[in-house]
């Protein structure tokens, strides 16, 4: 219930990471249509894989730390790299005096974890539980359903019985999820 999202497909073997990084250059201007050289909020609503997400509002925030109106090329780039699918070639072959690129599992979990951690504590609270899944769910169930899946959820994760998940029981009860490939986004349409 964490997070749902489809599977992306492997970008093809002879797609350079320059050539990429050039398509999300092209994708950043497109979005900036009055050629400001940043993009708003409004600007990122454009993108329909966001527009259809339930979370895409949480999302759209994650480009605008700390109160920021703007967000730059560089700084709209390292967002979208938490979506970039992770290469099969890619494990094992890093430096491990190298930082963990932003792709991996652990800050895949990360971006996710402050999806749902609204006040931003450090932990997922049975409120901001709740206000996430009725985003995911819309009125597809009803609240006293939702309450009960908010209530087993949280139950399920919090093993030191606080009544909130840290990140630690986050990444815990994703264990088993194939994170690193559901978590995509295709932006560059």
């Amino acid at each position: 219930m964490w997070l749902s999202s489809k599977k992306q497909t492997k970008k093809p073997p002879n797609v350079q990471p320059e050539t990429s990084l050039l398509r999300l250059y092209h994708r950043f201007r497109a979005l900036d249509r009055n050629k400001k050289g940043y993009l708003s909020r409004v600007d990122l609503q454009q993108i329909g894989a966001l527009a259809v997400n339930p979370l895409g509002e949480r999302i759209i925030d994650s480009f605008f730390p700390d109160g920021n109106l703007r967000v730059d090329f560089p700084g709209f780039v390292r967002v979208l790299a938490h979506f970039r699918p992770v290469d099969d070639d890619d494990s094992g072959m890093r430096d491990p005096k190298q930082p963990e690129p932003l792709n991996s599992r652990m800050n895949k979990l990360r971006f996710v974890f402050q999806l749902y951690d609204l006040d931003r504590d450090g932990k997922i609270s049975r409120h901001e539980m709740l206000q996430v899944l009725r985003l995911m769910v819309g009125v597809q169930v009803t609240e006293e359903q939702l309450e009960s899946i908010t209530d087993r959820t949280v139950q399920e994760a919090d093993e030191d019985g606080d009544g909130a998940v840290s990140f630690l029981e986050f990444t815990k009860s994703l264990e088993k999820m194939d994170i690193e490939q559901k978590m995509s986004i295709r932006i560059l349409k």
